[in-house]
């Protein structure tokens, strides 16, 4: 086109970009109109709060965000014959693709949701297999001074008809890809890749295991997977519930934008701990006792020590009711505690079952006797007669979870059937509480508490859940993950690289044995789109050490910076290094062993330069390396790799996942001895 031609090309889809907006806006007084007089038609009061609820998030989920693009794509169907999604109702026409359906007042659409059928081929389409498509346009966004972010800017075409296919050759691909990065995640639906898109689009009921290596986007992967499914089989998902499941509150509060941005408000977003959170954590273990802990050997220790507790009777039952005294002979009640252990259902689930055959045999002889069926009352009342309970607590004890556990550790596996000895003197309570209520819980204990929970009673599946770095969840976390998509599926995230736990997995086909997914399909991404092909190359050199088996990272970025320093004065090169890294644009990073993050932190501030933690919203963050995991920067300043690895058994692994944060600039500071895969690189 030409320059004239081009400028009235761009006028036009500002055109339908303002058009769309206006669409939007109409929709959302439409919900808001709906939603103010919506209990004006409701027919009771439970009608009306659920209708509310659904009108307000109809509302939330129509939000225009003026920074973020509309729509990012167009798809111009072909005419002619050809194959898959151009022929037939899509011939000749031409589609916007977005971040959410918008439709002009007959209800025509005006964008179209980026998880629409449709709009596959955006993602998929090539010069090999055009799908239909003739031209697929991307769209530049950018700011401009005193102008709100988000203004259509540019445009580039491919023209899949012809063969012309730029791939990771477009700019306006790049520049999306490579912008700088200020605050918290942002969602990928401009860039996402074929090989993405193929998971991002899997099927409900399939669970999924990525291994991606750094700047592959596998959270991403995770997070766009879980608002297809939202948009494939909402009404499904709305009852059964989709689950985020995070490292930590740090990397939960850096993608919790990404889901809203989507459309999607209804998604629970927590930790690992946060799920099994049914005591309050105020204890912590020794490196030895919270490894066995985390054992799935101690769901075995649990399981033996709750159903020791059931005893055969030893005795008939007499049950006074009125003028008559009812008898169960010792061999029926043996039968109904064998039938219900053989039957193996929740131990609380057990203990009911027992007692309502109990009650079932007091009942056929009171039918001989009056010749009427007994009421339900009466069956309430002699199901928590005093004989019964005692029976019940005889034979099939109530137990909570809490007592369970602290049981177990005050006399852990007795006869030594489970755990050796040197494990049992771990995680023996050397001074026991008096008490299960005033005992002082660990995470590892809250852990086996939700396993006790489990299996004393049924817990509640959710749809789908997606967990993240998921390679530092322990056999029993699995479990625990476990019971909650019984009846639902999982993607799962991780590296087996960046495994840093003392459990840390060595093979994905373990961690799915024990989250009950054995046979999910594993999906390996290499190419990297984030972390730029030096700093990957650098960390690269560290997989020998890692003990794992994990294809060489590789990345499309050829734009980033490595500076590698030894320095005297650690405090001052910080300084001096976040003073450089503020003449570029995006995020700052500083990264260093825990121990050493206070005194950075005041170097800066007794410099003037503003920092905050990982929670924080300013632009120059110190981060403990132990809390690195998951996030990004456009530039990371390490400090003291050799502290960092020295700070725990798996500190080389915890290195690679520090180097492997930059999107844009590294920058390693040291005064000790580098580790030798890093000198190598140097």
């Amino acid at each position: 086109m030409t320059l004239p031609a081009l400028e009235t090309e761009l006028q036009a889809e500002r055109a339908h970009l303002t058009a769309s907006r206006a669409a939007l806006r109409r929709m959302r007084e439409r919900a808001e109109h709906l939603f103010a007089t919506g209990e004006q038609v409701s027919g009771d009061p439970f009608s009306a709060e659920s209708l509310g609820r659904t009108l307000a998030n109809r509302v939330a989920e129509l939000a225009d965000n003026p920074n973020t693009p509309l729509f990012f794509g167009r798809l111009d169907f072909g005419t002619g014959e050809g194959t898959g999604e151009g022929t037939g109702e899509h011939a000749g026409q031409r589609y916007y693709v977005g971040r959410r359906h918008v439709t002009d007042d007959a209800g025509e659409p005006m964008v179209l949701d980026w998880r629409a059928p449709i709009s596959r081929a955006f993602y998929r389409a090539s010069a090999a297999d055009p799908q239909g498509v003739a031209v697929r346009r991307r769209f530049g966004w950018a700011a401009r001074a005193g102008e709100a972010a988000g203004e259509l800017t540019s445009f580039e075409d491919e023209h899949l008809d012809r063969g012309e296919e730029l791939g990771t050759a477009s700019r306006i691909l790049t520049a999306e890809i490579e912008r700088p990065r200020v605050g918290p995640m942002r969602d990928i639906v401009a860039t996402i890749q074929p090989e993405q898109d193929e998971l991002v689009r899997a099927e409900l009921d399939e669970s999924i295991c990525v291994q991606g290596a750094p700047g592959t986007g596998k959270t991403a992967v995770g997070l766009h997977r879980a608002a297809y499914l939202l948009y494939l089989h909402r009404d499904r998902l709305k009852r059964a519930g989709v689950l985020i499941l995070g490292p930590n509150r740090s990397f939960l509060n850096y993608i919790a934008a990404v889901l809203p941005a989507l459309g999607e408000l209804d998604v629970k977003q927590m930790t690992v701990d946060d799920l099994v959170a049914r005591v309050p954590v105020r204890g912590t273990d020794t490196p030895a006792a919270a490894t066995v802990k985390q054992d799935a050997r101690m769901a075995a220790v649990l399981a033996d020590a709750l159903h020791g507790r059931i005893r055969r009777p030893s005795e008939p039952m007499m049950v006074p009711d009125g003028s008559y005294r009812w008898r169960i002979s010792t061999d029926a009640l043996r039968r109904i505690v064998d039938e219900v252990r053989l039957e193996a259902p929740p131990y609380g689930i057990g203990r009911e079952r027992v007692r309502a055959r109990v009650v079932a045999l007091l009942m056929r002889q009171a039918e001989y006797t009056s010749g009427e069926s007994p009421s339900e009352a009466w069956q309430r009342r002699m199901g928590k007669s005093k004989q019964v309970n005692e029976f019940l607590d005889a034979v099939w004890p109530a137990i909570t979870p809490e007592q369970l556990v602290f049981d177990v550790l005050c006399d852990p596996d007795p006869d030594g059937k489970v755990l050796t000895g040197p494990e049992r003197d771990a995680v023996r309570w050397v001074k026991p509480a008096k008490t299960a209520k005033s005992a002082r819980w660990s995470a590892a204990d809250a852990v086996l508490i939700d396993e006790a929970a489990g299996l004393i009673d049924r817990v509640s599946s959710f749809g789908h859940i997606v967990i993240d770095e998921a390679q530092d969840l322990s056999p029993m976390q699995c479990r625990a993950i476990a019971r909650r998509s019984v009846h639902g599926s999982i993607t799962l995230l991780g590296d087996l690289a960046q495994g840093t736990a003392p459990w840390a997995a060595r093979d994905w086909r373990d961690t799915l044995a024990h989250l009950g997914k054995p046979d999910a399909r594993v999906v390996p991404l290499r190419t990297g789109f984030r972390v730029p092909e030096v700093v990957v190359d650098l960390a690269n050199r560290l997989l020998p050490a890692l003990e794992v088996e994990v294809p060489e990272a590789v990345s499309l970025r050829r734009d980033g910076a490595l500076r590698i320093r030894e320095v005297s004065d650690l405090d001052a090169a910080t300084v001096a290094a976040v003073r450089a890294a503020l003449e570029f644009d995006g995020s700052v990073g500083v990264i260093a062993a825990d121990a050493a993050v206070p005194r950075l932190a005041v170097a800066l501030a007794t410099s003037g330069l503003a920092a905050g933690g990982p929670d924080d919203d300013e632009r120059v963050t110190v981060m403990p390396a132990t809390l690195a995991k998951g996030l990004e920067y456009d530039h990371v300043i390490v400090v003291e790799p050799a502290d960092i690895v020295a700070a725990e058994p798996r500190g080389l692994h915890r290195l690679y996942v520090v180097l492997t944060r930059a999107v844009s600039r590294l920058d390693v500071i040291h005064r000790a001895p580098l580790p030798p895969a890093i000198v190598d690189a140097v």
